[in-house]
C-alpha cells in the first residue's frame, strides 16, 4: 500500500469537494491508503464511511491571505504543517494540498526536508505544447527572489525531472526572458543568463514568452515572480479565448452547428489548459513527493493529484531526479 497525506482543508473549495476528490482517488486505486489532514467533524465521519482514509485530526487552517512563513510557525496543528510532519515521520510517503503555496512550500521544506545540496526547492509542472509536446517549466511561485546560483539549481532539477518523467535524454533548457538574444533582459535576467551559460545543465538560450506553449526548449526556467506572473497570464488568456469563442458560438445557428463539430476538440484543449490531469505542480528538491494544486481546484484535480503523488513515490521520482542532478554536476 501505497500512503499519501491529503490536505482536506486547503484550497478556494469547500472540504466537502477535496474529499470527493479523496474518494475518487480511493476507488481508482485499490493499492492507495489516504491519510486525511483537517479538521475533526470534516475527516472523522468521512473517513468512518471511506474504505482506506485514514483521519489525522488538526485544529487549525492557514488561509490563503495570510503570511505564509509566519503561519507556519504559528500554526504548528494546521492540516499542512501536520500533513508534512506525517510524511517526515513516515506516516506517508507524499502530501497533496491546493492550500497556500506559500505555506506548503515552508511547511515542506521544513517538515519534508530537501535533497542534499539543494538550496531551495522549486515549484514545476508540465506545459502543454504542440504535437504533443511537453514543457517544464519552474519556478511557477515558491521563490519570488532568486540568486544565479538558485536558477543554475532550477535547471538542473527541471532538465531531471524532464529526463526521469519525459524521458527526454538531453532536455533544452532556456531562461524565460524578453528576447532571444544573450544581451536582452534586465540586469538580473543578464546575471542568470551567465550563471546558466557556465554552468552543466544543457542550457540553450533565452526563451520568449511565446516559447512557452511552441515546445521550442524542453524546459523553462524563471524566478518564482516572473513564472507565476507568465502561468496566471496563460490562464486567463486561455479562459478569456474560450468563453469569447462559446459566446461568438451561440450567436448564430451555424455557429451552434460547428459548435457541436468541434465540442470533442475544444474539450481537448480546455483539459490540457486547466492541468486537472496532473492535479498540480510538483515541488522539486524535497526529499518526497509534494504536489501542489491549483485553489480553485476540482474533485477530479485532487484525485489525479493524489494519484499523481502516489505514483511519483511508487516510480521513485525523488530519488531518480536527485541521482540525475549528481550526475549532471560531476
Amino acid at each position: 500500500m501505497t500512503t499519501i497525506c491529503v490536505d482536506a482543508m486547503g484550497g478556494d473549495e469547500s472540504p466537502e469537494v477535496v474529499c470527493e476528490g479523496i474518494a475518487m482517488a480511493l476507488a481508482a486505486d485499490e493499492d492507495l491508503t489516504v491519510l486525511v489532514a483537517g479538521n475533526d467533524e470534516i475527516v472523522t465521519p468521512f473517513c468512518q464511511q471511506t474504505e482506506r482514509a485514514i483521519p489525522l485530526v488538526t485544529t487549525e487552517v492557514i488561509g490563503m491571505a495570510e503570511h505564509p512563513a509566519e503561519a507556519v510557525r504559528k500554526k504548528k496543528d494546521s492540516s499542512i504543517v501536520r500533513g508534512c510532519a506525517a510524511v517526515r515521520a513516515g506516516e506517508a510517503e507524499g502530501f497533496f494540498s491546493a492550500g497556500s503555496t506559500g505555506a506548503i512550500f515552508a511547511a515542506a521544506t521544513m517538515g519534508v526536508g530537501r535533497t542534499k545540496g539543494i538550496k531551495r526547492p522549486c515549484l514545476a509542472s508540465f506545459l502543454p505544447g504542440l504535437d504533443g509536446h511537453q514543457t517544464v517549466f519552474c519556478d511557477l511561485g515558491a521563490n519570488a527572489d532568486v540568486r544565479p546560483e538558485m536558477i543554475v539549481q532550477f535547471a538542473q532539477m527541471g532538465a531531471a525531472y524532464a529526463q526521469v518523467e519525459l524521458g527526454i535524454k538531453n532536455p533544452r533548457v532556456g531562461l524565460l526572458s524578453n528576447g532571444e538574444e544573450e544581451t536582452k533582459g534586465s540586469e538580473m535576467a543578464l546575471a542568470f543568463h551567465e550563471a546558466l551559460a557556465g554552468a552543466s545543465c544543457g542550457f540553450a538560450g533565452n526563451a520568449e514568452g511565446t516559447d512557452l506553449l511552441l515546445g521550442n526548449f524542453d524546459v523553462i526556467v524563471s524566478d518564482g515572480f516572473t513564472g507565476n506572473v507568465a502561468l496566471k497570464t496563460l490562464e486567463g488568456t486561455a479562459k478569456f479565448i474560450l468563453k469569447s469563442l462559446k459566446a461568438s458560438i451561440e450567436h448564430s445557428l451555424r455557429g451552434k452547428i460547428g459548435a457541436l463539430l468541434l465540442k470533442p476538440a475544444l474539450k481537448d484543449i480546455q483539459a490540457m489548459l486547466s492541468g486537472d490531469d496532473h492535479g498540480g505542480a510538483i515541488l522539486l528538491g524535497l526529499k518526497a513527493p509534494v504536489l501542489i494544486g491549483h485553489g480553485a481546484t476540482s474533485a477530479q484535480a485532487v484525485a489525479a493529484g493524489t494519484r499523481a503523488c502516489a505514483s511519483m513515490v511508487r516510480g521513485g521520482l525523488v530519488d531518480k531526479v536527485a541521482n540525475t542532478l549528481a550526475q549532471s554536476e560531476q
